[in-house]
């Protein structure tokens, strides 16, 4: 049994717990979503799956409480999969392992899946406690957040009855989050046909690893490395330095986090091999000079692989490396009232060049709708001038702030009364629903909040033990203080 069952509170802890032995990865949601509609039913509320597949559960007020404004809890119930390297675990089927390490709860390998699974875990603990005191409710556990908010994007106008939106998916315990960037994606394929490799040349697979990764809006004002940067550099380098030709280049694979790893397949010349080798020492040693402060070990290893079959053509392949050479990615602009607050940045999310297709995502966050729309521009321009065919999707925008907002005073008042400072209020760069379900649900009093998490979108993700009671019984007095109807 999971050590995680004894920690306060938990009434939370034991919802978690189930929900790491659920498989729940982007994409697939049929385990969960029975699970959670199985779980409502089975406290007798009325729980159902709307059309596009988000699980609504709805709780009548306690008595006393029925003229309060109705409140919507909400959070997402899918998680990010990301694994370390040499971790096996498959996100379909395999549950998450989890262990404490000081005041943190971590996973062995993989994401904790806490984003945004204390949030789900928090709404369950709410609805099954008959103790608590409360105006009417409503849990709105969405589908597939992370892939690109699908279940905020399809919730159809009229389905909720609340006036106010409880978010509960932001990182920071202790800060009330207002608004949000919106962001778009933006997707830049090529087709090539492929070539033969030089006769008598061998092949060497570059892997770039060791980077810390994490979430692409939160920690991305933190200059850490991005492994397909990285390694775009470490190629082209190669191909000026040394005879070669690229096969192959891969890296990341989610749209919202900075990726980790990569790697790329090239044919050399055998008579460069040792150099290489040394070559390629030298580098690892400069990118940990460069990062000393931010990542804690890089390493960029070469091994021996078979010959492919094919490998890029030199002007596709020159063009391929020098678009990722120049294409932006980290922070654009800070907020220029919030200086210390980024407005708009990118992340080079994924690459992948191999079998006559080159195919690069880029997620594009502002909270400035046309400094969203410039940077998008601004990419589409250089993927362009690389021949590039480029799609923009899933574009969205910020929540803008309400800093009149009735229920963000109630809350900071409540703060403020119960642990004796007043809560800090902010914007916050990552993408929350919030902004999407305003837009399909005007009117909405809306505040994002939760525990401390760190690394959210990485296998170094851990939440704050400490910080989930604080979070919880900060949920519970707003929900006992809720305004009431006018």
């Amino acid at each position: 049994m999971s050590t995680i069952l004894n920690l306060t509170p938990q009434n939370v802890w034991k919802h978690f717990y189930s929900l790491t032995q659920i498989p729940r990865p982007s994409g697939h949601m049929e385990k969960i979503t029975g699970f959670l509609v199985d779980f409502g039913k089975g406290l007798g509320l009325e729980s159902f799956v709307d059309e596009i597949g988000n699980v609504i559960i709805r709780k009548p007020a306690t008595p006393g409480m029925e003229n309060r404004k109705g409140v919507i809890l909400q959070a997402h119930m899918d998680m990010v999969p990301q694994k370390n390297n040499d971790t096996v675990h498959d996100f379909t089927k395999d549950p998450i392992e989890t262990y404490i390490d000081g005041d943190w709860v971590k996973a062995k390998g993989t994401t904790l899946g806490a984003d945004n699974g204390l949030g789900v875990a928090a709404i369950m603990a709410v609805l099954e406690d008959n103790g608590l005191k409360h105006g009417p409710l409503e849990a709105l556990i969405t589908k597939d957040e992370e892939t690109g908010m699908y279940g905020a994007f399809g919730l159809k106008p009229g389905t909720l009855k609340g006036e106010i939106l409880l978010n509960l998916d932001s990182e920071d315990e202790g800060e009330l989050y207002i608004g949000c960037a919106g962001g778009i994606d933006i997707t830049a394929t090529l087709e090539y046909k492929e070539e033969e490799p030089v006769d008598a040349w061998v092949a060497r697979r570059i892997t770039l690893k060791g980077l810390r990764g994490g979430h692409s809006g939160l920690e991305i004002n933190q200059g850490r490395g991005n492994a397909n940067k990285l390694l775009a550099r470490v190629v082209h380098d190669l191909l000026i330095e040394f005879d070669s030709q690229l096969a192959s280049f891969e890296g990341g694979n989610m749209r919202n986090a900075i990726p980790r790893e990569a790697h790329a397949v090239m044919m050399f010349n055998p008579e460069d091999i040792e150099g290489l080798e040394d070559y390629i020492k030298e580098y690892e040693a400069q990118l940990n000079a460069e990062y000393a402060s931010i990542e804690s070990d890089i390493t960029l290893k070469m091994e021996d692989v078979a010959v492919p079959a094919s490998v890029v053509p030199e002007e596709i392949q020159d063009n391929m490396i020098n678009v990722l050479m120049a294409c932006q990615n980290g922070v654009m602009r800070m907020i220029p009232t919030v200086p210390d607050t980024v407005e708009t940045s990118s992340n080079l999310a994924i690459v992948t060049i191999a079998g006559g297709k080159a195919d690069i995502r880029i997620l594009a966050r502002s909270s400035c709708d046309t400094m969203k729309d410039f940077l998008a521009d601004s990419l589409s321009a250089c993927f362009a001038m690389a021949g590039m065919k480029v799609e923009l999707s899933g574009a969205y925008s910020g929540w803008q702030p309400n800093v009149d907002s009735p229920i963000l005073h109630a809350m900071k008042s409540s703060y403020k009364q119960q642990f004796g400072v007043e809560p800090a209020v902010k914007v916050i760069h990552a993408g929350l629903e919030c902004g999407i379900i305003g837009a399909n649900c005007p009117g909405l009093d809306m505040i994002s909040f939760g525990p401390t998490l760190r690394s959210p979108h990485s296998p170094d993700e851990r939440a704050l033990i400490p910080t989930v009671s604080k979070f919880y019984d900060f949920l519970v007095a707003t929900l006992e203080q809720t305004p009431e109807k006018k």
